[in-house]
């Protein structure tokens, strides 16, 4: 793929723990392989535990979302599908009892602070969860991404010692619905927008209207 400048732009909302989401991104990785212009990406987060998240930001697993056994099933039929099709190997298929806001306070920050590291944080954390089993809850992982990306030593630490970077997410959090925002990923391009895990053609329909 050729490196020539573009001024074209993606806005992704994604969270970490869906697996739609890491098959999106793979789906887009080989929408953008395909280009002969780059093509920049805006990551957006937004919070898939939202119905269960608690004021003090933890998740109480108790709440009933109305998603049931079957639906979970399903998601997993469906996970494993675009997996085969978009070639993408994944240690797990669902991750029901990890949270990713941690995760989405230091990527949020980073991207501010360290734009030159954003990314390979905000992949690293994606493959930890989903092709190394990694539980990007705890802190001490996150270090461990945030090494592998560049981040300066302790800056997990110290993003989740700030209490503004949960506020920060919050805000952000709250953009997110207030553009009509209500699953994931979702891909925005000028005012048209793709929902889910689509394939390589809808993302080049989507940006290139075509």
């Amino acid at each position: 793929m050729s490196e020539t400048q573009s001024t074209e732009a993606v806005t992704v909302y994604a969270d970490y723990v869906c697996p739609f989401c890491y098959l999106g991104y793979a789906s887009f990785d080989q929408y953008r392989e395909a280009r002969d212009e780059s093509l920049d990406t805006d990551w957006h987060p937004f919070d898939l535990r939202a119905s269960k998240r608690r004021a003090d930001g933890t998740i109480d697993h108790s709440v009933d979302d109305g998603k049931d056994e079957s639906y979970f099933e399903e998601a997993k039929k469906n996970v494993r599908r675009l997996a085969d099709r978009y070639g993408v190997e994944m240690e797990l298929d669902l991750s029901r009892e990890v949270d990713s806001y941690d995760a989405q306070r230091v990527a949020f920050r980073a991207r501010e602070d360290h734009p030159e590291a954003f990314e390979a944080f905000h992949r690293g954390v994606f493959d930890a969860l989903w092709e190394e089993g990694r539980d990007i809850g705890d802190g001490d992982v996150l270090e461990d991404i945030a090494t592998e990306a560049g981040l300066p030593a302790g800056y997990v630490e110290s993003v989740l010692d700030d209490e503004a970077s949960a506020e920060e997410l919050e805000s952000a959090f709250e953009a997110a619905q207030q553009r009509g925002i209500t699953g994931v990923p979702t891909f925005v391009s000028d005012d048209h927008a793709a929902r889910g895990a689509v394939p390589p053609e809808q993302l080049k329909r989507l940006v290139e209207g075509v």
